[in-house]
């Protein structure tokens, strides 16, 4: 770093996304990406609304907003629309942490959350999920703290159920509960239904996984009236353009045909219970996913040799050193024809060893 560099930020260490190698051509299933392109009309939205590049977009999102109310049944005053579903929890921390007000959120969990806590100088605390990755419900009952829930998590890929994360809500009254809900659709349930019984929760969603537009970089928050003004308080203060005319008009022509989108996910839903199933016959210990990944090790081979193995036959997997998930990788779940190529480099690396 330069001599310039703040001190209050010497110390950070910043997120690490998934490798993008450019040296050849990778089956790409460490990233969490859709394998499917957008609809047809995002195309062409994206195509007509480039003409008009020359114009700020609209600071407020007022038509993806009515759009989004179309869709989701909650009103336009009452959901925030930012850049990607991150920008979204950065806002959070900075409206409703500080010294006084501390966040917590489960120790494997997404990566993102410890580093916007120390970003912004916010206290937070880890609370261990149990031996099998479960998040145990009780260990968030009033305990007092603003409070993250990945729900599906990542990269475990589990999910508790709508009941139990409306207790935590529920026994938490003075504090902000967050639920980050980038993997829902894939067999989750969400908490947006809840919005209008509980003040205090924020619901979070993104366009990158199961709406395929990852490098659209489209996010939203859902939470009463109070929480959004806060956020778009922090949004105006930092980046009131913050979504770009091109990511506006491809999120409205991808809510136009949100049938299409729900269908892959089905097909993702599908090809992910065929590879756990394949991959559970060949002696892995797949954790049972509600997200377009799974979470899986083997006793045969560690995590960072079968991401090593993988990667030098073309396919890309995540692979994380924290010590109690090293011997696990994260597979995103692809097309078909993917997930056999994933399963046949498998059976290859295992014949290796023989």
């Amino acid at each position: 770093m330069s001599r310039f560099f703040s001190e209050k930020y010497a110390r950070l260490e910043p997120y690490v996304p998934g490798e993008q190698p450019r040296d050849k051509k990778y089956i790409k299933l460490n990233t969490n990406e859709s394998p499917f392109p957008p609809s047809p009309l995002v195309e062409k939205a994206v195509s007509e609304e480039s003409r008009m590049l020359q114009l700020y977009s609209d600071p407020e999102c007022r038509e993806l907003r009515e759009k989004m109310s179309e869709v989701f049944c909650i009103a336009p005053d009452r959901m925030i629309m930012t850049n990607g579903s991150d920008e979204v929890l950065q806002f959070a921390f900075m409206a409703f942490g500080d010294q006084r007000h501390s966040f917590a959120f489960a120790d494997i969990t997404y990566g993102f959350y410890p580093v916007f806590a120390r970003l912004n100088h916010v206290p937070y605390e880890t609370i261990r999920l149990k031996e099998d990755f479960s998040l145990d419900p009780q260990d968030y009952m009033g305990i007092g703290k603003n409070i993250v829930i990945a729900n599906p998590n990542a990269p475990t890929g589990l999910c508790l159920p709508l009941s139990a994360i409306e207790e935590i809500v529920e026994s938490n009254p003075d504090n902000v509960v967050i639920v980050d809900e980038a993997y829902v659709d894939f067999g989750g349930e969400s908490a947006r239904r809840l919005i209008g019984q509980y003040e205090n929760l924020l619901v979070v969603g993104t366009f990158s996984k199961s709406r395929s537009m990852a490098g659209a970089r489209l996010g939203f928050g859902f939470g009463n009236q109070g929480l959004i003004e806060d956020l778009n308080k922090i949004r105006y203060s930092n980046n009131p353009y913050n979504v770009n005319r091109l990511t506006a008009a491809a999120g409205i022509a991808a809510l136009k045909e949100n049938e299409y989108y729900m269908h892959k996910c089905q097909i993702i839903q599908a090809n992910r219970q065929w590879t756990a199933g394949r991959l559970e016959e060949l002696g892995f210990w797949v954790l049972p996913s509600k997200t377009n990944f799974l979470f899986a090790s083997s006793g045969r081979i560690g995590g960072e040799g079968l991401y090593r193995k993988l990667r030098d036959r073309g396919i890309l997997v995540r692979h994380f050193n924290q010590e109690r998930i090293k011997e696990y990788v994260r597979i995103t779940i692809g097309t078909m024809e993917e997930m056999k190529a994933l399963v046949n480099a498998v059976e290859d690396i295992f014949a290796d060893s023989e």
